[in-house]
């Protein structure tokens, strides 16, 4: 299992093969959405994350290494962020973020800056 912020090396019980899509996102200081998609692909892990009406329906890429902790039997998903700096992330393109290196960068230069 790959660590750093593109793996999900770090994840408190997250287990590989685990399907997270569904569960409950919780930033550091509340409920930010719920997962539409992960993926575990080596270099590039990361979920997508349905904001629903909290920022007007807004889907946002969380890098893998930005989760702290995984809890299947709560089916919750808890990220090391606040709810304003998922809010203040770069726009999250579907077309382009497994395909543009330049996307990944700037996601990677995000969230690699914020501790």
């Amino acid at each position: 299992m790959t660590s750093g912020l593109w793996g999900y090396g770090n994840a408190e019980g997250y287990t590989p093969g685990t399907d997270l899509t569904g569960y409950r996102v919780e930033a550091e200081d509340g409920h930010i959405g719920k997962v539409d998609r992960h993926t575990a692909e080596v270099d590039s892990a990361h979920i997508v994350v349905d904001t629903g009406p909290w920022i007007f329906g807004r889907e946002v890429l969380l890098p893998a290494g930005t989760i702290r902790r995984v809890d299947s039997e709560e089916r919750t998903v808890w990220v090391n962020r606040t709810k304003d700096e998922v809010k203040n992330s770069p726009e999250y393109v579907r077309e382009r973020h497994t395909d543009d290196p330049d996307y990944q960068r700037a996601i990677g230069s995000y969230y690699g800056g914020i501790y």
